[in-house]
């Protein structure tokens, strides 16, 4: 068993860490065509961290002419499903050997505490990868039922060459979310990582290709989301998108699918999501406690951030108390200390964004509980307090757009039909909590939220068996589960006479 690392392990394996930034194309690493770089820098003191490939149309084309060329060859498209299983597992395998190097680059890149990033981050990116692998020789195809002198078959297929643009707050989950059905299905895959957050992607196609998966079978092209996320979306080879991110560019991406190939398009966006606490919760801690985690974990950038907390008149000012209490423990700190529970922001782009909004719910008559500012300023790192809002109303601005930070916005409440229709006024659906010991009350409320996914006296709960997503500008599809495959398969409809 490996010693517990401190912060001095940590730093001294970052300063010796060393660190690809190229594209990876049909199996090597590989410039930018047109030899453009951008600056990748830490959120945790402003250090760069690599100059990174700046991919563009060229660089697209290149990548998806080998995607094609590769899926149509059947090197993996036509492997027998066991054989996909085997590799994919090896996969996640090198993952878990790699989980040190994999959690420091994430750490890094993104800001997160390394605490989280090797336990959380790599090991369930892994899961996800092992999950999909272990699924794909497991899924039967149909026969319908039909007349004797006739067989209907109903197959899958796979779609052919996917693009999939993921997020920067994480980057490693949101990635094998997608290639893990995608690939278990036999697809290629284009990987397109955040621009903010780029080196995990980078790195997990070389332990790919060490895993057995053939070139040019999985691709990772970083970049811009206007410049090679915009030509992956527009490619009329691309058979289908699947996304991640914000509702804003998931509306373009729809468009750019609609201008050229109809390409199928699958998209995880945004979240304002209320966690609601009755009176009658079956224990007011435990409900703070998950209330701080799920605003505060991840500095708030999580699609599913319990955002808004709406509190059932009788019981408000005393949960309030009890989550300032728990935000102490929810400080900002160093990212690579084993300790910290809050690191950095993404960048300082989004630290001015989520300052931007305590500042605009400030402004629109909110009344700050406890934090609201930037702190650790002298460290060159982009980092904000925890914070709580009492007195929001459900049109405030705090309430009603994605901040992306840790920004809590507390609602009051009278009763469950009061409750269900202010968690339902939102252009969002993703997720939900809901804390009673009525198990009715619990049923109905839960039946009532118009959101993907509900968690009863907890929050952010599930696991790979479990699918995620959302209702109305949330998005569309599932990832997770068996219903994730459905994004990259064709079904196939063969009907067969006898006679």
């Amino acid at each position: 068993m490996s010693a517990v690392k401190t912060r001095n392990d940590w730093e001294s394996m970052a300063q010796a860490l060393s660190i690809q930034g190229q594209a990876f194309i049909n199996g090597k690493y590989q410039a930018a065509a047109s030899k453009q770089t951008f600056d990748c820098l830490s959120p945790i003191d402003g250090r760069l961290l690599a100059k990174v490939a700046s991919c563009d149309l060229a660089d697209a084309n290149l990548a998806v002419d080998n995607a094609r060329d590769v899926f149509e060859a059947g090197t993996w498209s036509q492997l027998p499903p066991v054989k996909r299983k085997q590799v994919l597992i090896r996969f996640a395998e090198l993952m878990e050997e790699n989980a040190d190097e994999l959690a420091l680059l994430e750490t890094l890149d993104m800001g997160k505490p390394i605490r989280y990033s090797k336990s959380v981050d790599v090991m369930a990116a892994a899961r996800a990868i092992r999950w999909c692998g272990e699924a794909v020789d497991k899924i039967y195809d149909e026969i319908a039922p039909t007349a004797h002198n006739e067989i209907g078959m109903i197959t899958r297929e796979p779609v052919g060459v996917v693009a999939a643009i993921v997020p920067w707050n994480f980057p490693m989950i949101m990635a094998s979310w997608k290639l893990g059905p995608a690939l278990a299905t036999g697809n290629s895959v284009i990987l397109k990582p955040s621009e903010k957050s780029p080196l995990t992607a980078i790195r997990l196609a070389q332990l790919a290709l060490d895993a057995g998966m053939p070139a040019g079978v999985l691709n990772v092209l970083p970049g811009f989301g206007h410049t090679v996320g915009k030509a992956l979306a527009l490619h009329m080879d691309v058979d289908t998108l699947v996304f991640t991110g914000s509702t804003k560019i998931a509306k373009q991406l729809m468009i750019y699918a609609g201008e050229s190939n109809m390409k199928r398009v699958w998209l995880e966006a945004g979240g304002k999501s209320p966690n609601i606490v009755f009176n009658d919760a079956p224990n007011l801690q435990a409900a703070a406690e998950a209330a701080a985690s799920a605003i505060a974990f991840n500095q708030g950038e999580v699609c599913t951030a319990g955002s808004r907390l709406l509190v059932e008149s009788g019981i408000k000012d005393e949960l309030i108390a009890l989550i300032a209490k728990e935000f102490e423990g929810w400080q900002p700190g160093n990212p690579l200390d084993p300790a910290t529970t809050c690191g950095a922001m993404v960048d300082k782009q989004q630290l001015d964004n989520v300052l931007g909004y305590i500042q605009a719910g400030k402004k629109e008559g909110a009344a700050v509980v406890s934090g609201g500012s930037q702190v650790l300023a002298d460290t060159g790192g982009v980092y904000v307090q925890p914070t709580i809002f009492s007195g929001v109303t459900n049109q405030m601005t705090i309430a009603k757009e994605e901040i992306f930070g840790p920004v809590l916005a507390v609602i009051e409440f009278e009763g469950m039909e009061q409750a269900i229709e202010i968690a339902n006024d939102t252009i969002y659906g993703l997720a939900a909590g809901v804390w009673t010991s009525n198990l009715s009350k619990a049923h109905k409320t839960a039946k009532a939220l118009r959101s993907g996914m509900v968690w009863i006296n907890h929050y952010d709960g599930g696991d790979m068996t479990a699918p995620f997503g959302g209702y109305k500008q949330s998005g569309n599809g599932r990832d997770k589960s068996l219903h994730a495959f459905d994004k990259y398969t064709e079904i196939k409809a063969t009907w067969i006479a006898l006679d």
